[in-house]
């Protein structure tokens, strides 16, 4: 997620725990919920925060270990528009960050890729939505 302040693009980076490292925002989606719609719940319910996606910006995937079983998990990563908040309450900490700050923020290489592939959207969604 970004937003753009006085002429400015930040980008939204989390830690889920204390001892977590920096990284993107994600979520499960459930059951009859499309991966859009998850990650609009995801801002809504655990952020506080109103924001649109834009666009798709790339696609991972990750095991995790459920109920001590390992689980393998297919990411989706979308460029989202931050429209609005209140109070952040749903992670242990957040920042706005710029694009350098936060490249160096995010501990996994893939995720640092995701947020490269997230400016370069911007940028080209900038630029054809300006010819409108």
């Amino acid at each position: 997620m970004f937003k753009i302040s006085r002429g400015k693009t930040s980008w939204f980076l989390v830690k889920q725990t204390d001892e977590s490292e920096w990284e993107l925002p994600k979520t499960i989606v459930r059951r009859g919920e499309s991966s859009v719609r998850s990650v609009i719940r995801l801002m809504g319910e655990q952020a506080m925060v109103t924001a649109k996606v834009l666009e798709e910006t790339g696609r991972t995937a990750a095991v995790i270990k459920l109920n001590g079983k390992p689980v393998g998990q297919r990411i989706i990563y979308y460029l989202m528009v931050f429209k609005d908040a209140s109070e952040i309450l749903a992670f242990s900490d957040y920042q706005w960050l710029d694009f350098a700050k936060a490249s160096k923020k995010l501990a996994l290489k893939k995720e640092i890729q995701i947020l490269k592939n997230a400016r370069d959207v911007l940028k080209e969604w900038d630029r054809t939505k300006g010819k409108k």
